[in-house]
Parts: C-alpha cells; sequence; structure tokens
C-alpha cells in the first residue's frame, strides 16, 4: 500500500475508496489541456452511473470531467475527434455501435491504440425498452461482440471493457438487472450538449459550457457522428484548458484494483457525485 503514500495521501485515500486511480501519461507538448488523472472503474462499486438516469454518479472533484462519445465509429468525424483529443492530450471513452463497428475494425482499433476506452452502445441503436427481452439480448451481445471482433479480432460477448450505454438511455429494471449480474457497469451521463439537435456549433458549445458551468463537474455526452460536435470540439477544449477544468479518463478497473482501498475506508458507491 505504499503507493498510496505521497504528498497527497488523504485526497488519494478518499478517491481510494470511492475507486482506484493512478496518473496518466504526460503530454510532450506545454499549454495543452491534458488528461488530469486515470479513474479505475468497478462494475461492482459502480453497477450504474449518470444523474440523468441514476441517484448516482462517479467519484468526481469539483472542476472535473469525463468525456464520452457515442454512436461511432463514423468516418472521417471519428477521425476529426480523435484528432482534436490528440492535439490536446485528452483520452475519452468512445461508446461504439457494432454493426458499423464490424465494418471499421481499423478505426476501431486506432481509438484504443491512442489511449481511449471503448465502451457498447448495442448492435444497432436500437430503442431496447421496447423490443421483446430476447431482442434486447441479442442487440445487446451482438453489439458487445461485433466491438471485440473489431477491437481484438475475438468474437465474444464477455467485453474487454465492461462499459455499456443505452442508446436513449432507455432501458427496463430486467436489462439493468442482467447487465449488473454479468459485471457490466451501465453508464447515463450527468449532463450533454444537445448535439443531436440542429443548431451551429457556436450554439452547441455556447449551450454546452452553460451546462458545465452550471453543473461543475461530470460525465458528458457527446456525439463523433455529428459535425456540429467535430466543428466545435476544439473550441470547447481549449475553454475547458482556459478555464480551469480537468479531464478524468475512466478505464476498467483490474481484479487486483477492487480492494486497493486504505484500511477501515467503506467502499460504497459515491451519491450525487
Amino acid at each position: 500500500m505504499t503507493g498510496w503514500v505521497n504528498a497527497a495521501g488523504l485526497a488519494a485515500a478518499l478517491l481510494a475508496a470511492h475507486g482506484a486511480f493512478a496518473a496518466p501519461a504526460g503530454c510532450p507538448r506545454e499549454g495543452t489541456l491534458g488528461t488530469s488523472r486515470v479513474l479505475s472503474v468497478d462494475p461492482k462499486q459502480y453497477p450504474r452511473v449518470g444523474l440523468k438516469s441514476f441517484p448516482d454518479t462517479l467519484p468526481l472533484h469539483d472542476g472535473e470531467v469525463v468525456l464520452t462519445f457515442d454512436d461511432g465509429p463514423s468516418p472521417p468525424m471519428t477521425n476529426k475527434v480523435l484528432a482534436a483529443l490528440a492535439r490536446e492530450c485528452v483520452r475519452a471513452t468512445f461508446f461504439l455501435v457494432g454493426q458499423p463497428a464490424s465494418g471499421r475494425a481499423a478505426l476501431v482499433r486506432r481509438i484504443a491504440a491512442e489511449g481511449h476506452t471503448v465502451g457498447h452502445h448495442s448492435f444497432t441503436h436500437a430503442h431496447l425498452a421496447h423490443i421483446t427481452p430476447e431482442q434486447a439480448v441479442e442487440e445487446i451481445d451482438r453489439g458487445i461482440a461485433a466491438d471485440e471482433m473489431a477491437l481484438n479480432g475475438v468474437e465474444t460477448t464477455t467485453p474487454s471493457t465492461p462499459f455499456f450505454r443505452f442508446p436513449y438511455f432507455e432501458s427496463t429494471p430486467a436489462e439493468l438487472d442482467l447487465l449488473q449480474s454479468r459485471g457490466i457497469a451501465v453508464f447515463g451521463t450527468d449532463f450533454w450538449a444537445s448535439d443531436w439537435n440542429p443548431m451551429s456549433p457556436q450554439q452547441t458549445l455556447k449551450l454546452l459550457t452553460s451546462r458545465l458551468n452550471q453543473a461543475r463537474k461530470g460525465i458528458i455526452l457527446l456525439h463523433d457522428p455529428q459535425p456540429r460536435t467535430v466543428a466545435m470540439l476544439p473550441s470547447f477544449l481549449r475553454y475547458l484548458r482556459d478555464h480551469g477544468y480537468r479531464v478524468v479518463h475512466v478505464v476498467p478497473a483490474k481484479p487486483e484494483q477492487h480492494s486497493e482501498s486504505p484500511a477501515g475506508a467503506a467502499v460504497t458507491p459515491h451519491e450525487g457525485g
């Protein structure tokens, strides 16, 4: 446990009680936003996160945000998002739709190779709460299998990263229980850019920064296939940098991290962020 003993030992202990964390690799370019820390998320501790859908969210400090992108991979838009993130040394989470991922393995592998987290978002982006339970399970499993095949060359319904986001944030209690029983964390969001609505990149940026300044922290939902998102993303990343916000990168906890909390610390979900 000596790794927890450092100049910020108290803060580390508090964070460790809610999820293991580590410092990210340094950025070779000065003046960039960068990634402030890596948060390892254990689905047993955090089976469902995101205040838009659930009572709990990730243990983030004031000014910390997690960037997530849905509905890709979609060239050339996803490529442009990756380029914008790389310029600022920022790492994000991409919730991929299995059907497009199955035909774009090179892009899926690029996402992972550049240090981002690959989560899952069903096979066809169906309304999982409005189809039969059997169809919903097939959508979930086919999506995971397609993403895993593209990423690792192995078709499996056991995800290498056990993070899932429901399309449209629509789920049933049975579907939520199923994913929890399989050790898969369900990601909602804390706020979003509404970037699916027809508006200019400038309007999208203004809306997003307004919501950010009100929430002060949280999981942010964006969509990499959206041109308005691609257009405003560099400005948004600069806004985060210039206004003192910090990006947290989420990754799945390794088995040995499940018990990495200081003696006597309560390991329970953190309510309300």
